[in-house]
């Protein structure tokens, strides 16, 4: 499987990251999905704080198989609904999330950790300080940041650089061929045209979730079924049922299918990108990796994301 490096892991991390969020009781199923993406080369797991009990699932998981020392985990913390109540980006939450995490995951580090969602109304300062003194004291190789917007991770890493602190080395926010037209969740973010030209101008690596929105691309849903309603608030608008055709007429043309076309755009920005999935069985991962596989050239993907009207100008 193909891997980059993030600064501060010691361990190449994965161009496709696993998500936990959907284990629930490690059953053959489970056990199987997990087994394929490490059979497969796969050695970066996403998880976090939140997850409600994933965390200790992945950390058995890890255990059982002795594969520990051999992959990294990105964990999250800092939810505004996990735990107390109201704001929870100040580092009394990050302190209590990381320990939590760390002793349900069975381990005394991670090598990615990210705060699970911003708080604007808070100062950069003690959040960098914070987090700074985790990784010095080895509890996490490096941090970031999920569903932080570019310009508050600049403001951070500012901070950091003043005071000759670690500051942010990496972003997770949504990155997809289909561009969300409202929040799918309170509090996310997705990758707008000013944050794809901030990563590609700095270099800094985007972890995208919903990589793949949902499902648009999968066939299962058409401008005129409109039961999903999630999708239909999210995706539907003419924009993202053209970025859906010309998929389908690009997929076919390299026979392949539209969503892992869809997955291909992700990993194939103008800066380093890992694509976050959710398989449910080994096919879907299977899938996935063969996307990962395929190659698109620039045209191709300014002509998927409507930038260009046609590959060849």
């Amino acid at each position: 499987m193909l891997t980059m490096r993030i600064q501060g892991v010691d361990k190449p991390v994965s161009r496709l990251i696993l998500g936990t969020g959907d284990l629930r009781s490690l059953d053959d199923n489970e056990r199987a999905m997990l087994r394929a993406y490490a059979e497969a080369g796969g050695a970066t797991f996403d998880t976090a704080h939140q997850y409600r009990g994933r965390e200790k699932l992945l950390g058995q998981w890890l255990a059982e198989e002795n594969l520990r020392d051999k992959v990294a985990i990105l964990t999250k913390g800092a939810h505004h609904d996990d735990g107390s109540p109201g704001p929870r980006v100040n580092p009394a939450a990050i302190r209590q999330d990381l320990t939590e995490s760390l002793e349900r995951l069975g381990t005394d580090h991670v090598e990615l950790y990210a705060l699970h969602r911003d708080d604007p109304a808070v100062e950069v300062g003690p959040i960098i300080e914070e987090l700074h003194a985790h990784a010095e004291a080895g509890r996490i190789g490096a941090f970031g940041a999920s569903n932080w917007t570019h310009e508050r991770i600049q403001e951070a890493n500012d901070y950091a650089a003043a005071h000759g602190l670690t500051g942010f080395a990496f972003s997770s926010t949504n990155l997809s061929l289909a561009k969300p037209q409202a929040p799918r969740w309170p509090g996310v973010v997705s990758a707008d045209e000013a944050t794809i030209a901030w990563h590609a101008a700095n270099g800094m690596p985007l972890l995208s979730w919903s990589a793949q929105a949902g499902g648009f691309f999968s066939g299962h849903f058409t401008p005129e079924d409109t039961s999903n309603e999630e999708m239909v608030r999210v995706y539907y608008n003419e924009g993202n049922w053209e970025r859906y055709n010309r998929a389908v007429r690009l997929a076919a043309e390299k026979g392949v299918t539209s969503i892992q076309l869809a997955l291909s755009y992700v990993l194939h920005q103008p800066f380093a990108t890992c694509a976050i999935i959710g398989p449910r069985k080994p096919e879907e991962l299977y899938s996935s990796i063969e996307a990962m596989r395929l190659k698109l050239t620039p045209a191709e993907v300014e002509w998927l994301d409507l930038k260009r009207e046609a590959i060849a100008e």
